[in-house]
């Protein structure tokens, strides 16, 4: 069983940056491939980026391409969320997820088996 705890959410002006933190414990982080996805008030929860076991393999959603960069410490049982250019669109509740091996897509949150509580991200004008 895999616990997963997500910080450095808050509020940022548009433009501005975060960095946001999942820690896991439990099990053997690096065999797990691991992601953000996301969910605003109303709205279905999308996926955001993964990341493969290694760090190697790197998926990301269009609408933030270029502006956010998912990475791994496996070490430190941790992958990490650099969002950069943020934008109203940008909040959210952000979760991180771990993929058991489900065989999905990486970009279906039914791939993953585990998810942490969610950090809140505020994006102000």
């Amino acid at each position: 069983q895999v616990q997963l705890v997500e910080s450095g959410g808050g509020l940022v002006q548009a433009g501005g940056s975060l960095r946001l933190s999942c820690v896991a414990s439990g099990g053997t982080f690096s065999n797990y491939p691991m992601a953000w996805f996301r969910q605003a008030p109303g709205k279905e929860r999308e996926f955001v980026t993964s990341i493969s076991r290694s760090g190697l393999n790197l998926d990301y959603a269009n609408s933030v391409k270029g502006r956010f960069t998912i990475s791994r410490d496996n070490n430190k049982k941790t992958v990490y969320l650099q969002m950069n250019s943020l934008n109203l669109e940008d909040t959210a509740v952000y979760y991180c997820a771990a993929n058991g091996g489900s065989g999905l897509p990486v970009s279906r949150a039914r791939a993953y088996n585990y998810w942490g509580q969610g950090t809140q991200v505020t994006v102000s004008s």
